[in-house]
């Protein structure tokens, strides 16, 4: 690695992390239980919403109404995002007359983005209209981030309150989230990436003439489209020339904006945030990165205010930091050190060299090996799922790093939300790990975690893992599936791993090479996205539920204090612990053998 690698990274950290503690500061007035200044400024248009849409803000409810509730709200949400897809040839805003996408690949992209997944088995540019991507799509990437949200405040009232039923309301919280967090800051966010160059419009694509015309050999077909074949059986071609090219238009900016801030990872085109439409600067590409961790991060302060102790929250944010600095190195070093399979012998035939300048496939040279390597552990620790790189290009190890931060469970940061509930139930299951070493009742934030708690808590971490490991079983053992993979053997293997993991992790993000809209690609995917979604969720809901009404427990001197160096250390310790030992054997089946055979 070079000066300019550990400095790119390091001025991303100390941005976050000036950027962390008021956004934390912020959510906390936002959710708090009493009525302060800021919620006072939107009061009005929060009761017209409640008023029409005929919800009492002052029920308290309990976690299986809560649970009920955010389970309802996001099922009608897939219906209303399935219809779009399926009636999009018949409704406005459609400049290209896109048709409608098949049953399949419409209802799992309709999961991929209530699940704040946002996986794409399509290409914007080439399947959704304006209304589609706006109406559906844009408004889902608020309203699931607004879930994961809510359900993470459900959980720290769950430790806040004592001797209560009730966890919040979901409507209540879901409102404030989209009212207060995600539409202002998503707004200013838009405005500074069109200044950028990010493109915001309804204008119909635009044909431009090309610099260099280019001659090419097309097909000949009849008149139901067939390829023509001469006596030989070899397809019949004629001469043709290209002699312009097709920009795609259409409101990029604020699809982009929610994408990043929600952790929702879905690209209006394509290329995603490689797209120079999407992402075309150094700054824009800072700014991107930034708002993918601005929430996960501040949501962790957001927990320590509330629970009246901020070294909670703070030793929550340091354990992330902890584990994301030294696989972002990793990641980065391994570009910066090259292919090795294209390293070369020096002159004197006795040393090794590195891949001249590092391994630059599939990278923009407007971000170069460092913004790219970067970007790539940011957006697979947030579950958010845009790429500016191709991660299937990447280096073996290079590749292994994004994938088992997916396999971490998320909760490196982690998705708006999920994340930070998940790196809970890791905490609870930590504290349980050290009340069994001392032989004691375990207890977090002055809560005891008994029985009931630790199985919530355990679901909520084995049941991804679980998923992961069986879908991918049945992945390569199904010839469907297995013929949809462009690259044999153990590179291969990675392509559906990182699949199903990144499904399963509500990440979204790709490593390419896997032709995976077909049938059994769009319902297994499905499938995967929305247990892991909202299995976890209901568990951690039913675990704050649990907690909220058990009374308050003093520390005595008997209690692991839960914001010291040593929780930290214990906490990312159990985190790594379950990812090696569920997912070190596929691993090593994948990333590592490749590199073992590149190396040998």
């Amino acid at each position: 690695m070079t000066a300019n690698d550990f400095l790119q990274i390091g001025i991303f950290l100390v941005v976050l992390l000036l950027l962390i503690k008021p956004m934390g500061s912020y959510m906390a007035h936002v959710f708090a239980d009493e009525p302060n200044r800021l919620t006072r400024i939107g009061a009005g248009f929060e009761r017209l919403v409640y008023r029409v849409c005929g919800i009492d803000a002052q029920e308290d409810m309990g976690w299986k109404h809560y649970a009920i509730a955010m389970l309802l709200f996001n099922v009608c949400g897939m219906v209303l995002v399935y219809a779009f897809q399926r009636l999009q040839g018949y409704l406005p805003l459609n400049p290209q007359h896109f048709p409608a996408l098949s049953p399949d690949l419409s209802i799992n992209t309709a999961i991929s983005f209530i699940t704040n997944t946002n996986w794409q088995a399509y290409s914007g540019e080439s399947a959704m209209s304006y209304l589609t991507q706006m109406a559906a799509l844009a408004v889902q990437n608020f309203l699931s981030a607004a879930t994961g949200i809510a359900v993470a405040i459900a959980v720290i009232r769950g430790f806040a309150r004592k001797t209560v039923k009730g966890i919040g309301n979901f409507w209540v919280d879901l409102t404030r989230t989209t009212l207060y967090v995600l539409l202002p800051i998503s707004f200013l966010l838009a405005l500074l990436l069109v200044s950028q160059g990010v493109i915001q419009n309804l204008k119909p694509y635009v044909d431009v003439p090309v610099v260099q015309t280019t001659t090419y050999a097309n097909p000949v077909t009849d008149a139901a489209g067939n390829p023509v074949k001469d006596a030989s059986g070899n397809p019949v071609t004629k001469p043709a020339q290209l002699t312009t090219e097709t920009l795609p238009m259409g409101p990029a900016a604020s699809q982009v904006a929610i994408k990043m801030l929600g952790t929702n990872g879905g690209g209006f085109f394509g290329a995603n945030s490689a797209h120079p439409y999407e992402n075309p600067t150094p700054f824009s590409n800072f700014l991107e990165m930034l708002a993918i961790f601005l929430i996960p991060g501040g949501l962790c302060l957001t927990f320590g205010q509330m629970v009246g102790d901020k070294r909670q929250g703070w030793a929550i944010l340091v354990t992330m930091l902890v584990i994301f600095i030294p696989l972002a190195i990793g990641v980065t070093a391994a570009e910066q050190a090259g292919n090795p399979i294209l390293h070369t012998l020096s002159i004197d035939q006795h040393a090794s060299g590195l891949q001249s300048g590092g391994n630059m496939e599939g990278k923009e040279t407007r971000f170069g090996i460092a913004a790219s390597s970067l970007f790539t552990a940011v957006t697979t620790a947030a579950s958010c799922g845009a790429v500016n790189n191709m991660h299937d290009s990447l280096t073996p190890l290079g590749g292994l790093v994004p994938m088992w931060l997916i396999q971490l469970g998320e909760v490196i940061f982690g998705g708006v939300g999920s994340g930070f509930y998940g790196m809970i139930a890791f905490a609870v299951v930590a504290v349980f790990i050290a009340g069994l070493m001392v032989g004691r009742t375990p207890e977090y934030i002055g809560k005891k975690v008994e029985a009931y708690e630790m199985k919530m808590a355990s679901l909520a971490v084995l049941i991804p893992c679980a998923l992961v490991v069986i879908c991918t079983a049945i992945a390569v053992m199904t010839p469907t599936a297995t013929a949809t993979v462009a690259n044999p053997g153990a590179h291969g293997f990675s392509e559906i791993l990182y699949a199903v993991t990144s499904a399963t992790g509500n990440n979204g993000s790709a490593f390419g090479g896997l032709s995976a809209n077909i049938p059994f690609w769009n319902v297994m995917l499905g499938v995967c996205m929305f247990w892991a979604r909202y299995t976890l969720a209901i568990a951690m809901l039913a675990l704050a539920g649990s907690l909220a009404a058990k009374k308050h427990v003093p520390a005595s001197a008997g209690t692991l204090p839960t914001h010291t160096p040593l929780f930290v250390t214990l906490l990312a310790s159990v985190v790594i612990v379950v990812g090696a030992l569920t997912f070190l054997p596929a691993l090593a089946l994948g990333p590592i053998a490749e590199y073992l055979m590149s190396v040998h």
